[in-house]
């Protein structure tokens, strides 16, 4: 986040679009998961929500995002780090072989992230300055940026499981926005009232349940992917001020980590997300999660203190510290090998690229005002569900 952003008290229409209207109506687990949507690690995740792709091996999400599984259509595209500066409004690009600064593009007003589309053809950057805000796409092959498509509040961007829908996280306004993203036109709007700062989101395995942070209110929701029904919340217990940031099903499907920035930890749920079943202590200002790409470790971004702690997955220990000297690492990726993970460094102007063998500081780079949610393109994996980078 980049200052602390209140939810607007603003009326919200609500548009249909021949979907189901959101109600508070909790609906049965069958209806909600089906009979077994958290498969036992080494099982298939099965049922899936109609649409999704299945997962190419049993036990393991991303199991298609492995090093240099690169799918075809990505195979040519220029890699490259492209880093949103929210202060300065720009896209700085980043050669990742020489950790040059080789090129820059307006990032439209308050750019958040660079997100991967569904398709993985193209990137957008996520703009959210209010009342203005939108996504500027740029080319994947080329890394030319398109024209800027103004759309209301883009803090975040994520995908529905069959790829039809973008996902529009309007943060300030407690709502979710629904568009066609062919042709960006509004279909659906909700809005969640208890949920402040409506902000990260990851899907169960089977994506049929959806888990969003709430970063002003303390508590996470747990939606329904389909009808967007909000079928349970969860107020957070490890402090009375938490701010929990980005969530993420973990690779067995079994757990959601979510970072929370002022308990300076990771909270732990059930893959279901019908339950909180633990707390992980890593470091103050607990931001971002990224996973390995053997799915064996989580790395977790502790922006306030300059550390990354890793956590093994099989256990959710943590088994080291990564120190970056006054630095605040906050969000990024890893590269398609998976030795390097890239992190803006939000208060400081920089990038980081830290070795993932033993978290060797491999570079500082400055680039502009305020990085955030910076991309390290190409990617392993066969579709994006958004975010920076949360690909299977």
């Amino acid at each position: 986040m980049p200052t602390r952003r209140l939810p607007l008290a603003v009326p919200v229409v609500i548009l249909l679009a021949g979907l189901v209207a959101c109600t508070s109506r909790e609906p049965t687990r069958e209806a909600l998961t089906g009979p077994s949507s958290a498969a036992p690690s080494g099982a298939a995740f099965e049922p899936r929500l109609p649409g999704m792709p299945a997962y190419p091996a049993a036990g393991n999400v991303y199991a298609a995002a492995g090093a240099n599984q690169l799918a075809e259509q990505v195979r040519g595209d220029r890699p490259m780090v492209y880093v949103p500066n929210t202060k300065s409004n720009d896209v700085w690009m980043i050669d990742p072989a020489t950790f040059q600064v080789v090129g820059k593009f307006p990032g439209g007003p308050e750019p958040q992230h660079v997100v991967p589309s569904y398709d993985l053809r193209t990137l957008y950057v996520a703009s959210s300055q209010i009342p203005r805000g939108g996504v500027i796409p740029i080319d994947a092959r080329t890394g030319k940026p398109g024209e800027f498509v103004n759309l209301e509040d883009v803090y975040n961007l994520y995908f529905t499981p069959d790829g039809k829908q973008a996902i529009v996280v309007a943060e300030a306004y407690q709502r979710l926005d629904l568009y066609d993203p062919t042709t960006w036109k509004r279909t659906r709007s909700v809005r969640f009232p208890s949920c402040g700062g409506i902000n990260h989101m990851d899907y169960s395995a089977d994506g049929r349940t959806m888990l969003f942070s709430c970063e002003f209110a303390n508590r996470m929701i747990v939606l329904d992917t389909a009808t967007l029904d909000k079928v349970r919340e969860f107020r957070l217990t490890r402090t009375a001020d938490g701010m929990p940031q980005d969530t993420r099903l973990t690779p067995d499907g079994q757990h959601f980590l979510v970072a929370d920035m002022h308990a300076h930890g990771v909270y732990v749920f059930d893959g279901r997300a019908e339950r909180q079943t633990g707390f992980i202590p890593t470091g103050h200002g607990a931001h971002g999660i990224y996973f390995d790409r053997a799915a064996t470790r989580a790395f977790v971004t502790n922006r306030d203190e300059g550390t990354v702690t890793v956590l093994d997955l099989a256990t959710l220990k943590p088994t080291t510290t990564w120190r970056i000297p006054g630095g605040s690492p906050d969000m990024g990726g890893l590269s398609a090998d998976g030795r390097q993970l890239w992190l803006s460094g939000r208060f400081n102007d920089e990038v980081y690229v830290l070795s993932t063998q033993d978290g060797k500081l491999l570079a500082r780079i400055p680039v502009g005002r305020g990085p955030h949610g910076l991309t390290v393109w190409p990617q392993p994996g066969r579709y994006s569900l958004g975010h920076t980078g949360n690909i299977r």
